[in-house]
């Protein structure tokens, strides 16, 4: 039987606020026995692996290894706009005037992760 992936950990000084933004972005709820206040919080899995928050001392410090690279159902850029009106900022900008590229944004705590071409865009 082949290994497979639970979760994504994500380090956090809130748990809960950080699971709250990243639910909104995935439209994924977070498990009802998560509560502000409480070490960890995570969100349902659904269809697969999860993400995962859970609580140290420290703010971020540095880039991250690993992270996020998302494939909205919207258009990149629609996609982009949405999720900084949730809280993210622009880390830096790849796209490219044929409309290829990505963006790195942050999230309210300041974990990096990307926003590709949808897949539809990727079709044209």
């Amino acid at each position: 039987m082949p290994t497979s992936v639970r979760n994504v950990c994500f380090d956090a000084v809130d748990p809960y606020q950080l699971a709250t933004f990243w639910s909104q972005v995935l439209d994924q709820p977070i498990a009802a026995e998560c509560a502000p206040g409480l070490e960890e919080a995570y969100l349902d899995a659904v269809g697969g692996s999860s993400l995962y928050f859970q609580r140290v001392p420290e703010s971020k410090a540095g880039k991250n290894r690993v992270h996020v690279c998302l494939t909205p159902e919207l258009k990149r850029d629609e996609e982009t706009e949405r999720v900084m009106a949730l809280g993210a900022t622009l880390v830096s900008d790849h796209r490219n005037p044929d409309g290829t590229g990505w963006v790195v944004l942050a999230d309210p705590e300041g974990n990096e992760f990307c926003v590709l071409r949808s897949n539809a865009e990727r079709a044209s």
